[in-house]
């Protein structure tokens, strides 16, 4: 039914914690779910036999050694046992309630890009699998967890041959996940938006895996090329743009007023590329954004 991608970072203090437990959880999604590993970063290999699930080595990476993007879509969509694929962060759990929000879109609007929000969770140690870790980590997301704003994009699940050629994007920069939600609004395939019917975890992290830290993975070169490459307006795409949402009764269509701050910043991005004076003002309101957009 659904082939379950990921590249994980070096398995390695912390992140050998969290990814292992993001794995874990994906593993216990059903047998109808295809688990993929990619990459060789320290430890990659050594996980996924643990597990018993697949492993792709050889990705392509740029001049930093950063895997690509349209290296691991590629291989990935090539090597899938399923027609319905979803790239994950490596950091990220996912319960029962995405399996079953998955399906019922597929029998409603199989063809359809599925994203959603997630839940920043502070989780540092193993979750107990061997107990009713669904409940206990509900539990822990209700009373801690914060639900992220709208243009952090952790999952994507979609169908075989979609893309066509993505850009040398660098994973885990900024503006490649915002572009693939252009690129599904161009081509007027339906976005639904899963957040209402599921329970996404991020756990919390340092960037101790980049020699620069946050810096020098979120404002950094990589990071230049990745926005450069995903054009302005691309970048202004958000889960805002989920033309609908799953509810209880199924799925539905979502209206966002068009005179709403989501919007009008839309419009003031589109025109500062014909009127270049209006960019200080475009760059004032990104970065006081996350507040700005957070409740939309």
């Amino acid at each position: 039914m659904l082939t379950i991608f990921a590249c994980p970072k070096p398995f390695l203090g912390l992140f050998n914690i969290i990814q292992r437990n993001a794995i874990q959880s994906w593993r216990r999604l059903g047998p109808e779910v295809e688990v993929i590993l990619m990459g060789n970063d320290e430890g990659t290999s050594e996980v996924a036999k643990e597990f018993g699930i697949h492993h792709i080595p050889d990705v392509v990476r740029n001049q930093f050694g950063t895997p690509l993007i349209r290296s691991l879509f590629d291989q990935a969509q090539e090597k899938a046992r399923y027609d319905r694929l979803c790239f994950v962060n490596a950091d990220i759990i996912l319960m029962s309630n995405f399996i079953q929000a998955t399906k019922r879109v597929v029998v409603e609007m199989p063809q359809s890009l599925m994203v959603g929000r997630r839940w920043n969770l502070d989780l540092k140690e193993p979750v107990d699998f061997n107990a009713n870790w669904e409940e206990w980590l509900l539990t822990e997301v209700a009373y801690r967890g914060k639900l992220y704003y709208h243009f952090a994009i952790d999952y994507f699940v979609y169908p075989k041959g979609i893309w066509g050629e993505i850009p040398p994007f660098a994973i885990g920069r900024p503006g490649w996940d915002n572009w693939i939600l252009y690129q599904a609004y161009s081509q007027k395939m339906p976005i639904i938006d899963l957040t209402k019917m599921t329970t996404v975890v991020h756990q919390n992290h340092d960037y101790s895996h980049h020699p620069q830290g946050w810096a020098g993975a979120m404002k950094g070169e990589e990071s230049k090329r990745n926005l450069k490459l995903a054009s302005a307006v691309a970048q202004v795409y958000s889960l805002l743009d989920a033309q609908y949402q799953l509810t209880r009764t199924g799925v539905k269509r979502r209206v966002t007023p068009y005179y709403s701050p989501f919007y009008l910043y839309r419009h003031l991005v589109v025109l500062s590329e014909s009127y270049p004076f209006l960019k200080p003002l475009v760059h004032l309101i990104k970065v006081t954004g996350n507040r700005f957009f957070s409740h939309q």
